[in-house]
């Protein structure tokens, strides 16, 4: 039998060193206040703010969006303001106190945020999107998650399965090394898919893991969404995981399809899988067009919008309706997700939707990049920050064109039949 323990503590000058073994447990009244690593526990906002609340944040992610830049991680304040702000609590059970929320305000209150800071409205998203998997897991390992506070920051490395694992007498032991772990500095808790010796295809393990168990290797050095410290985790060594934090995808699949969950727990995982990573290029391209639009980069406050030519005001026509054609996208999938019937052509209309959307926000981006000046190519331009955070955002494999469209037109009633 595979002997699992708790993998070791910094490994080199490149490695972050992992949060301290939780403290003595406090108090019953003191304990929901309290994260696993003995700081103070954020209270978030309810799901009917989420708007709001992101809008109360939005000036401090905007204020320092440089220093996430700059440390290729969000300053903590900025990270914990998007946890107060709902995001975490905003798909958990409504019995461990979550909001049970609406893909709606999620995409709304992402876009928003990232009009100041897209990594933080990366995090933020990624956040709810979590929590909404980790409501598939057994219910005492839901308990484990929640059971002193919904506001609980979980951070994930499910694409592509990675490490491997082996069976215990009480669950699997699991090692091996997860790529790319978007806001792993900030989380208390990681989801890792890991393949599985028997699974079938596009089956897989996820396995629920305290941050304080992995090792963090500081690896992200992203030409864009840099603050989202989405660096590599490591089990170098095999570590126990208990039967009831772990959830094989395809039961997540048939999860989803029971009657008597709440809407958000109970939609096809492909309907919902890009709406996160989408809504903040949204956001951020619309925070483009008014960098565009405004004093140059680098000018003084209250300094004059450069004069619409024919051509620019060209530029501002196309640009802005690609913006609002790529907002409409996402409230429209989003709605889809939140109600009416799903069948698999509603499912193939959702990821070209986003898709396109992702797509039409690059472009505007691109478009608006292109004819801003010098100015624009400045460290500290906000354009510029967008211009490549949006070009590292649609990258993302989730996100991708061709692979939407060709389920599209595989799901079109017009398709040949097989």
């Amino acid at each position: 039998m595979t002997t699992a323990h708790r993998a070791p503590e910094q490994q080199d000058q490149h490695t972050r060193p992992t949060a301290p073994d939780r403290p003595t447990a406090p108090a019953p009244a003191a304990a929901a206040a309290r994260t696993p690593d003995g700081g103070p526990r954020p209270t978030a906002a309810g799901a009917a703010g989420l708007t709001a609340a992101t809008t109360r944040v939005l000036g401090t992610a905007a204020d320092l969006a440089a220093i996430g830049e700059q440390q290729y991680g969000l300053a903590a304040e900025a990270a914990l303001a998007t946890t107060r702000a709902g995001f975490a609590r905003h798909f958990v059970p409504a019995r461990f106190g979550g909001a049970e929320g609406t893909f709606g305000d999620l995409v709304a209150a992402s876009a928003r945020l990232a009009e100041g800071c897209t990594s933080a409205a990366w995090w933020a998203g990624l956040q709810a999107a979590h929590g909404r998997l980790a409501a598939f897991l057994p219910e005492r390992g839901q308990e484990e998650i929640w059971r002193d506070c919904p506001d609980v920051p979980i951070a994930a490395a499910l694409v592509p399965p990675a490490g491997s694992l082996t069976r215990t007498s009480d669950g699997v032991a699991v090692q091996g090394r997860w790529r790319s772990v978007s806001g792993v500095a900030n989380a208390d808790w990681v989801l890792l898919a890991v393949p599985h010796p028997d699974a079938l295809p596009g089956d897989f393990t996820v396995v629920a893991v305290e941050r304080r168990a992995l090792t963090v290797h500081e690896t992200w050095r992203s030409n864009g969404l840099r603050g989202t410290g989405s660096h590599d985790v490591a089990l170098p060594a095999p570590v126990a995981v208990p039967a009831h934090r772990c959830v094989r995808f395809m039961d997540i699949v048939r999860q989803s399809a029971e009657p008597g969950r709440a809407r958000c727990h109970r939609v096809p995982p492909r309907l919902v899988a890009g709406l996160a990573f989408a809504a903040p290029a949204v956001g951020a391209a619309r925070s483009a067009l008014r960098a565009w639009v405004g004093p140059p980069a680098g000018g003084q406050p209250g300094g004059r919008a450069r004069p619409l030519s024919p051509a620019r005001g060209e530029v501002l026509a196309r640009a802005s309706a690609e913006i609002d054609i790529a907002g409409t996208l996402l409230e429209q999938a989003a709605a889809r997700a939140d109600e009416g019937p799903v069948d698999e052509q509603v499912v193939a209309r959702n990821l070209r939707d986003v898709a396109l959307a992702v797509e039409s926000a690059v472009a505007a981006v691109e478009r608006l990049f292109r004819t801003a000046g010098v100015a624009a190519q400045q460290e500290d331009s906000v354009l510029q920050r967008a211009w490549r955070d949006v070009h590292t955002l649609g990258a993302h494999g989730a996100l991708d064109w061709e692979a939407a469209a060709a389920e599209y037109a595989r799901t079109h009633p017009t398709a040949p039949a097989c």
